[in-house]
């Protein structure tokens, strides 16, 4: 698993400004916080590289040539905005105002967060500097330009024939192009970034969002020669059963449906494009957008220090926003760890694993023959398995979670009607039974949960008594074996106390009034 970071989009100039550092001090400073993030949400790369590598920017080069030579990318003199205040053209970031499509105020001069329209600056209603404030002036300069009116017919056509995306991303995408393609300037002038490979241009650098989806490429290039196999990429890009998919917000479909699939068109049309990018729509925070001046804001580290991953992890999944937008409270944090992780699943484990110790000498019963009942539950656990991992690669991760969590459901249910405590009292042999079969269900939820909740699906593996590490185990059953000796039982879950809705939200408010 190959991912990275990029490191030249304006936010990183923005910042770098506001803190009296250099952009790569910047890059330097935040890079390893977001690996120690990656590492406690139980996420783990092959490699983590950035777009500030030279094999980036070689790959980069590349394809710039490439384009230029196939009449895809081309000098044109264009209009830009110049701060006379600020004594600078003003990157697209640097600029906001209204949004001409919804006039949403402030849109930025690259995207309209509101309706998800990417721009030029020059289309800004009411433009301004966000340095100064400054109404800026229109200068020319000339930039190389990605043609992707060239290309609109065969994206059209490439687009028409994707039916398994997501229903907002085709819509969203067609539309798009139907409206008509226009050109896009493909350098800047900056001097952060990727340079350009001519001399007469060394006084700017490649526009991101040219160069920031290339680096899906140059990852894989440079995780091949890390392995000493430096074709080894050729497997992915060109092989006819590899499918590329990209997760991403909804304000980036225009750049992984179009502008991303149009570079790898003109530069060797035989590379693979992307399978599938399941967009998802935003997730905001009680009704806004996620915002630290509007008290609305949760950092991940600081969640992590206080509460457990998969209890993030879980609630992220169980609200994922894969069709329409949906909202982070502390309310249904607390709700749904309580109600769902603790009392559905987490107490089914430990009321089964403390019996087992208790009435079984802490050893895994021996099942007589099934009644029917308990066979159709086997049935539920085996149909369940082959779902969640439909439902997993067909990106419907919330329909994936509901399903296994059915399973836990349905294991209740079970020991609810079937009281292994009562009819142990007449027949030890058909409570061990009951147990048995509990048992299976439980351990196909440690298979099924295992990519929603690793670290207590791995707990609940090792409660089970496997001593192997669950991700090595593949996606299958683990039958129970009687006889086995089980470890004490453990909670997979902690509850929350209904006060972590007042105290996070007061402490919002503090770090909201800190942060002025």
């Amino acid at each position: 698993m190959v991912s990275g970071s990029d490191q030249h989009g304006t936010p990183i100039t923005v910042t770098a400004e506001e803190e009296g550092l250099t952009p790569q001090e910047v890059v330097d400073k935040y890079r390893q916080g977001q690996l120690d993030v990656w590492d406690c949400l139980g996420i783990t790369f092959d490699l983590f590289t950035t777009t500030g590598t030279q094999n980036h920017q070689g790959v980069v080069h590349d394809i710039f040539n490439t384009l230029v030579e196939n009449g895809l990318a081309v000098r044109k003199t264009t209009e830009l905005l110049y701060s006379e205040v600020d004594r600078r053209f003003l990157p697209d970031r640097y600029v906001e105002g209204t949004c001409p499509f919804c006039d949403h105020d402030p849109a930025r001069g690259d995207q309209c967060d509101n309706c998800g329209r990417p721009m030029d600056p020059l289309e800004l209603k009411n433009p301004r500097s966000r340095l100064s404030g400054d109404t800026p002036k229109i200068r020319e300069s000339e930039h190389y330009f990605l043609r992707l009116s060239a290309l609109e017919t065969e994206l059209l056509n490439w687009v028409e024939r994707q039916p398994h995306w997501r229903v907002n991303v085709r819509h969203f995408t067609r539309g798009y192009i139907k409206e008509g393609l226009h050109d896009r300037a493909i350098t800047r002038d900056i001097d952060w970034g990727v340079s350009v490979p001519l001399d007469d241009y060394s006084n700017k650098r490649m526009y991101v969002w040219f160069e920031a989806v290339i680096g899906y490429l140059s990852a894989s290039k440079e995780w091949a020669a890390l392995q000493g196999k430096p074709n080894a990429w050729k497997d992915f890009w060109y092989g006819p059963n590899a499918k590329t998919y990209h997760f991403i917000g909804k304000d980036n479909i225009p750049f992984h449906t179009i502008i991303w699939p149009a570079i790898l068109m003109g530069y060797d049309k035989d590379l693979n494009l992307p399978f599938d990018v399941p967009a998802n729509e935003y997730l905001n925070m009680y009704g806004g957008k996620f915002s630290k001046s509007e008290r609305r804001a949760v950092g991940i580290k600081d969640f992590l220090e206080r509460y457990e991953p998969d209890t993030l992890r879980y609630y992220i999944a169980a609200t994922m926003p894969e069709t329409s937008d949906t909202d982070f409270t502390w309310e249904e944090v607390v709700r749904r760890t309580n109600d769902e992780l603790v009392a559905t699943y987490g107490n089914l484990v430990h009321r089964v694993l403390s019996f087992i110790r208790s009435q079984f000498n802490g050893k895994v019963p021996q099942p007589a023959v099934l009644n029917h009942t308990q066979e159709q539950m086997i049935s539920v656990a085996k149909t369940a398995l082959k779902d969640v991992g439909n439902q997993i690669s067909q990106n419907n991760f919330r329909d994936g979670l509901r399903t296994a969590m059915g399973v836990a459901q349905e294991a209740n249910k079970l020991l609810d009607s079937e009281a292994p405590w009562k009819t142990i009292k007449e027949d030890r042999s058909k409570a061990g039974t009951t147990l048995w079969v509990v048992l299976y269900l439980i351990s196909t939820l440690k298979t099924v949960m295992q990519p929603y909740l690793p670290f207590s699906s791995q707990k609940l593996h090792t409660l089970l008594g496997f001593d192997r590490k669950l991700e090595n185990t593949g996606w299958d059953i683990d039958e129970p074996i009687p006889g086995t000796t089980l470890p004490s039982p453990e909670p997979l879950f902690t509850k929350l106390d209904e006060s972590v809705v007042e105290d996070e939200v007061q402490r919002m408010s503090e770090n909201s009034q800190s942060s002025k």
